[in-house]
Order: C-alpha cells, then structure tokens, then sequence
C-alpha cells in the first residue's frame, strides 16, 4: 500500500490531553442576538460555536487572549469576547459587533447581503486556526494541525483507490474539518453516511494514473474516516448540484450517532458522538430565507435559538427539523 499525506507532526501547538469534552461550569442559556441586517446565518454559527462544550471551556479560560501578541484581527480574541458575553450577559440579547466589524477578515461577507452558514462556518473555524499558528513559523503541515481548532474539530478522511488492472493499493489522507454529504435520494443520515464510504469507480474523465501500470486505468475508491473528530460537524448539502435548487427533503439524524461503521477500522468499540446543535434553513431557494439553530445548553436543556429569541425545547423538536449542520460530540 502507497500512502501519502499521513507524516507525524514535530510539534504539538495544542496538547490533546487538555481538552475538556464536558462542561466545566453549568449555567442556564446565554443571550439571543440581533439581527443586524441579514446576519441570521452568522448568528447561528456563532450560538452553535458558543455552545461547542470543549472550545466554550477553552476560550472561557481566557488561554488565548493571555498569551495573544497579534496586532489588529484576532479571530480567537474575538471569539473569546463574544462567547464570555453571550454566556455572562444579563441582557436577553446582544449585538455581535465585533463580528460585524471585522466581516471582511473573515471571508467574502457583507452585513447587508445574506449570507450561508456552512460557509461562514468554514471561513469562521479557519480564521480561528490562522490566528492560533499566529507567532509559529517554518511548521510543517502536520505539526500546524495541532492546533486546538484542529484538535476538537479535526479529522482525517482515508481515500483507498484500487487499480482494477493490477490490483495495486494506493492510500490518500486528507485533513477535514467538517464533512459534506451529499442527500440527494438520502432519507437519512445514515443512508447519506453509507452512501460516503460506497465504492466508487473511477474511470473514462475520472480515470486514475496507476502508479504500477505507468498509464491512466480505471480504478475503485473507498473513502473512510482514517482519524475521527472530538467534534463533528456534517454539512448535509441541500443545494442541488445540477439545478442549484435547494433540496428539501426531510433527512432523519439520531440523537446518538456511532461513527465506527464508516471508519477504515470498522471492526473496533462503538465510537459514540451526541448531538448538540443543528442549523436549520427555512425558505425555498438556498440563496435567500431565513437561519436558525438548536443548541444544547450546559445545564442539558435544549434551547431554539433564533436571533434575538431564546426558547427552551425538547429533542422530538430537534429531531423534526430540515437540517442544513449537524454538530455531534464524542
């Protein structure tokens, strides 16, 4: 077996070891936030960060901003700050500021114009990783993915390509963050899920260059989870990739989750994850409508979070919605 992508980092920025998956204080739910123009699809990505247990109790422990020498934009001070006043406010909702201000440091957003979760998630989280490699230079690629962003988020996908002319093996790793599925036809998490680690076929355009035969051949792929995430994140993909239609069908996704089946080791314990946000898109077309989310709050209770309103709920409600992300923790 050929396997690229997979060398042992040099350094730890961020040691494993730290990292509390429980919450260290409870309380009951923090503040809504305004809508500040068409930010709906801000708000909720940062209401799910905040209530991501093992990043709430890092930046709560001010870790970062201690020891932060970078001057102007700071994802992490700014996340820092945000989460300490959603969580700490006496107020029932505030206004995210600084999130707005800086907009144009985070990727391609504009207040005014309605944006997409997904990728103010994305954008978000590598904004956060940038800042944490902020004062380490000349890092190899393995050792800039200690980072604790990396370490609660992270995973790594195994591609496994078989040559069907003469059986040679080749493996390729590929660091995620988060996992897009695609639904079309999907009823369910697990059907999309089962669909992702289904062997492909490579061949006419997509034909692999077999590294034994020395010419492009068809070819098998299977992709796995390789390592998985402390935190995982599944987008599942609404927009149709033919029509850019939103598709919106109903997805069912459990409570409880156990990824161990669509790993390459799949023969090992249950690797359980627990939901404890989901991002809903209610509308017709993914280019306009309306965000909000569910989150589950450090007191267990779950809460729907849209804008400035905060409103307990129970799981039959999550577990009824159109989802668009999907946070599940180990």
């Amino acid at each position: 077996v050929i396997g690229k992508g997979m060398t042992p980092p040099q350094k730890m920025l961020f040691p494993s070891e730290k990292i509390c998956m429980n919450w260290r204080q409870k309380r009951r739910p923090g503040a809504g936030l305004y809508n500040l123009g068409s930010t709906c699809y801000l708000n909720v990505i940062l209401q799910c960060l905040t209530y991501t247990p093992p990043l709430a109790n890092y930046l709560l422990s001010r870790q970062h901003s201690r020891f932060c020498c970078q001057q102007g934009f700071c994802m992490m001070c700014i996340m820092e700050d945000h989460i300490r006043k959603v969580l700490y406010s006496s107020a029932t909702a505030i206004r995210p500021r600084a999130v707005i201000r800086d907009l144009k440091f985070i990727g391609e957003f504009k207040p005014d114009i309605p944006g997409d979760a997904y990728e103010f998630l994305r954008c978000t989280l590598n904004a956060m990783h940038t800042a944490c490699l902020s004062g380490s230079s000349g890092l190899d690629n393995s050792s800039e993915e200690t980072t604790i962003i990396h370490q609660i988020f992270g995973g790594c996908l195994r591609s496994r390509v078989t040559c069907l002319s003469c059986k040679a093996v080749s493996d390729f790793y590929k660091v995620f963050l988060d996992v897009l599925l695609k639904i079309k036809g999907a009823s369910s998490l697990i059907t999309a899920l089962d669909d992702f680690v289904t062997p492909k076929q490579l061949d006419g355009r997509k034909s692999f260059k077999c590294s034994k035969c020395k010419k492009k051949v068809a070819a098998s792929k299977v992709v796995t989870v390789h390592h998985a995430p402390r935190v995982l994140t599944v987008c599942l993909g609404r927009a149709d990739d033919q029509t850019s239609r939103k598709l919106s069908q109903v997805v069912a996704y459990p409570e409880f989750l156990d990824l161990r089946p669509y790993m390459s080791d799949p023969a090992g314990e249950p690797l359980l994850y627990s939901l404890y946000a989901v991002v809903v898109h209610a509308g017709q077309t993914c280019l306009g409508g309306h965000f909000f989310c569910f989150t589950k709050a450090s007191n267990g209770l779950w809460y729907k979070m849209n804008d400035v309103s905060v409103e307990s709920c129970d799981i039959h409600t999550v577990l009824e919605q159109q989802a668009y992300l999907l946070f599940y923790a180990r």
